[in-house]
């Protein structure tokens, strides 16, 4: 049975989306010195659009919200091998707002950094993964 264009088209948009940010955040760690608050700060879309490509393609509907728990959680009903990979990345939630203001607390070390983007790019993956199955099961 084909799949929805419509549904199709709207998944492959969040996933372009968040390759856009895969894109930025590597891209800030080759700055001199990397630009930690913009990298983790990616690496938390990244895994939010992720997440709402995958909602999408299951027709699931979600809040317009940046928390990864809820997303998380709304994902995990779907599929329970993401549940412990999502919870772990749980954690970049807050970087959707933290060290984007001023007056914040100090910068994201580059380790931060690094390991918010390894942590994100495992989610996205595993996304990719599993919508490529759905997509194209053969």
């Amino acid at each position: 049975m084909p799949h929805d264009p419509v549904r199709i088209e709207e998944v492959k948009g969040w996933l372009a989306k968040a390759e856009v940010d895969l894109r930025a955040a590597e891209h800030e760690m080759t700055a001199d010195p990397p630009i930690t608050p913009d990298v983790v700060f990616h690496a938390q879309q990244l895994v939010e659009k992720a997440l709402k490509g995958f909602l999408s393609w299951n027709d699931v509907p979600f809040r317009k919200t940046h928390n990864l728990v809820e997303l998380g959680e709304q994902c995990s009903k779907l599929d329970k091998n993401l549940e412990a990979l999502l919870k772990r990345a749980a954690v970049l939630t807050e970087y959707a707002w933290k060290f984007r203001y001023p007056g914040e607390p100090d910068e994201p070390t580059v380790l931060e950094a690094a390991e918010a983007l390894a942590l994100a790019k495992q989610v996205y993956e595993a996304i990719l993964e599993r919508l490529t199955r759905m997509i194209d099961p053969e």
